[in-house]
């Protein structure tokens, strides 16, 4: 059975996506920089009003994926706050000054927030090098990454999530996300092979998720 995480950047979207049937929230602010750490109260009430899985992204500010040793120490700092109030799961995303997966570093993060899952985000799509980037991220304990098969958009990386799939081989799950709507889910789902699969859901060029949208997703 194939499931949909909302990313929600405001917790009216949470709610959105919780009553009209999303299996995971992937929490963040920061809309516009592409999903940042989102506040500690705002993270604690959204806990106590809903049940489902949520993860929290853990991004220190927009940009790239290479962080200085300051960015760094407030990651971690940032997820051992938000690991207390028993959220589901982190995500985040660290590269080298090369733009290869930084595995020491993303390492100290998986461990710190152990037992809690945790997902690569799309770092994954900037870092090149398909199957390098695969294993090295297998290697730092991560259980899945976000990915639009490192284009643009899952349309257009349709045959390279198709092929991460392939050589994830049920190591690690392939969370499908990046321009993913309710009109091409249906054909990215049959080619991919994929089970998990990540949107917005806004639909107006705005900030709240659609809840309509939300339906059509889980639906479909």
């Amino acid at each position: 059975m194939s499931k949909i995480e909302i990313a929600c950047f405001n917790p009216e979207s949470a709610l959105i996506a919780f009553e009209n049937g999303a299996d995971r929230i992937e929490l963040c602010a920061g809309l516009s920089e592409g999903g940042t750490t989102p506040d500690f109260e705002t993270t604690k009430k959204l806990r106590e009003k809903i049940n489902i899985p949520i993860y929290v992204m853990i991004r220190p500010r927009g940009g790239d994926f290479t962080y200085s040793e300051t960015e760094f120490e407030q990651m971690k700092t940032d997820l051992s706050a938000l690991k207390s109030l028993n959220v589901d799961g982190f995500v985040f995303g660290i590269l080298d000054e090369n733009d290869k997966v930084n595995v020491e570093q993303n390492k100290t993060l998986v461990d710190l927030a152990s037992p809690l899952p945790c997902t690569f985000h799309r770092a994954f799509d900037r870092a090149g090098n398909l199957e390098d980037s695969l294993e090295k991220v297998i290697e730092c304990g991560f259980t899945t990454i976000l990915t639009s098969g490192q284009k643009p958009n899952v349309s257009e990386g349709k045959e390279n999530l198709q092929k991460l799939v392939n050589l994830s081989n049920g190591r690690i799950e392939i969370l499908v996300g990046g321009g993913l709507r309710s009109s091409n889910i249906e054909g990215l789902r049959d080619f991919t092979k994929a089970e998990y699969f990540h949107s917005s859901a806004i639909t107006d060029g705005g900030s709240f998720a659609n809840p309509d949208e939300v339906v059509a997703l889980k639906n479909k």
